[in-house]
């Protein structure tokens, strides 16, 4: 299997001449099939012979490929995409044919030292200490748990006889805070947002002084999210900070999507707060142009962290030293060196292309936001607020909107499946792509 063959080399050349013809021009958004339809087509792929390199290659660029929708597409508006830059996507296949190990720096020095550089630029940005650090883990569903739980083993010290554990957040919260509550057994305590549709301090701490003085139940930690997956909102975190700080709560930020914008002058002030957060999240695959999978998570005060995350085993003892080693970090132990494509887009461009690449997608949200309030039959939920916007279509029903998003994927204009909020149905656009022009957005809007 080792042995390298005029085969191998072939195929890597197929492989980077696909990949180079991915990166010249827009691929086609493409779109699910049916597992049966595929099955249909292909059969099994794995077989006793093999099918070799070509054939196998073959398979995946004119069929499966085909059955998976362009995350990068510029008419891909969807969810929160994912646009990596050229750099960060050409330097991904190295990561991949270098066979680097992440988890110490025993065997990965040279890797984690990069690593740990990118980290040290979102450090501060978000203006916290320099002796804060972190770990690039899965996505953030992984770092919002593996931050709950050092928060969790901190408030035990202080409060060991609680019965039960309580998250404190707003209902707008990403779906991983909730799945991270039931992974750890802990309760989740929603509150309500102000007029402004942000989780601010007062709000939180009513609630939390109330579940204190009512219950043996105790929130160990704040959750404010720093741009809304579904309106692109900022928390009010300075007030959440102060809450937290007054009550001795660990205070998370989950950027996931929007922390991106502090490297966007024009949206920075809305980010006052995150430099008093115990812990924070931010996704270099959604809005800082790497491919996935992406999330850094960064601690205040990363001992902390280590106390809780650090393995223990025989086999491991010769990595406890004085040395930085990721898998101390989080809920891991072997792991990619997933933060590299960050790190060498980061370095090779330069952080003032990072600002510009954001604030173009802030650009694209407000003069978007212009065009759908002049439009005749559209509707603005509110004006956006980094890069998402959400509207309504006058008189349509909920199956009208879906029908709508069936027929433009199918028509290959544009992926943009409908959300609800408040309890009704929207279209919301998410730019995250330097590509997406005005002439992208119009295409779509000329379809409503």
């Amino acid at each position: 299997m080792h042995e390298f063959t005029t085969e191998v080399e072939e195929l890597a050349k197929a492989v980077m001449e696909y990949s180079l013809a991915r990166l010249k021009s827009d691929p086609p958004l493409d779109g699910p099939r049916s597992e049966a339809d595929l099955y249909s087509e292909l059969g099994n792929t794995i077989t006793a012979g093999g099918l070799g390199g070509k054939k196998t290659l073959d398979i995946f660029t004119e069929t499966l490929a085909l059955a998976c929708i362009s995350t990068d597409h510029p008419r891909n508006l969807a969810f929160i995409p994912s646009a990596p830059s050229e750099y960060s996507n050409l330097f991904d296949l190295v990561v991949g044919a270098s066979s680097l190990y992440g988890g110490s720096w025993q065997e990965g020095a040279g890797a984690v030292f990069a690593e740990n550089q990118a980290l040290k630029w979102l450090i501060d940005i978000a203006g916290l200490p320099n002796t804060a650090g972190g770990v690039f883990v899965q996505g953030g569903t992984m770092g919002n748990l593996s931050a709950l739980v050092v928060a969790r083993d901190q408030a035990r010290k202080t409060h060991p006889d609680t019965q039960r554990w309580v998250i404190a957040c707003s209902a707008e919260s990403h779906s991983s805070i909730t799945s991270a509550a039931h992974v750890m057994d802990v309760d989740v305590l929603k509150i309500e947002t102000n007029e402004e549709l942000r989780l601010d301090g007062a709000h939180v701490a009513r609630a939390i002084d109330e579940l204190h003085a009512t219950t043996n139940n105790r929130v160990f930690a704040i959750v404010g999210t720093a741009g809304s997956t579904n309106l692109g909102i900022v928390d009010d975190l300075a007030s959440l900070a102060r809450c937290a700080k007054e009550r001795n709560i660990w205070f998370h930020v989950d950027g996931a999507y929007g922390l991106a914008g502090l490297c966007a002058p024009s949206v920075r002030h809305l980010y006052k707060g995150v430099e008093d957060a115990d812990s924070f999240i931010v996704d270099p695959h959604k809005w800082l142009f790497a491919p996935f999978d992406a999330c850094a998570l960064v601690y205040r005060y990363p001992h902390l962290a280590k106390e809780t995350h650090t393995q223990h085993a025989s086999y491991l003892e010769t990595l406890h030293d004085d040395s930085w080693s990721p898998s101390d970090y989080a809920i891991h132990l072997t792991r990619r060196v997933r933060g590299l494509p960050f790190w060498f887009s980061l370095a090779a461009h330069g952080t003032n292309a990072y600002s510009q690449a954001v604030e173009e997608g802030i650009r694209l949200a407000k003069e978007s936001a212009k065009r759908i309030a002049a439009h005749p039959n559209l509707e603005l939920v509110r004006e956006p607020e980094l890069s998402i916007v959400a509207f309504t279509r006058k008189g349509w029903s909920p199956s009208q909107y879906q029908e709508w998003s069936d027929a433009l994927l199918e028509k290959q204009i544009g992926f943009i499946p409908p959300s609800k909020h408040a309890g009704e149905s929207i279209l919301r656009f998410a730019f995250v792509n330097p590509w997406t022009s005005m002439d992208d957005v119009q295409m779509i809007l000329d379809t409503l």
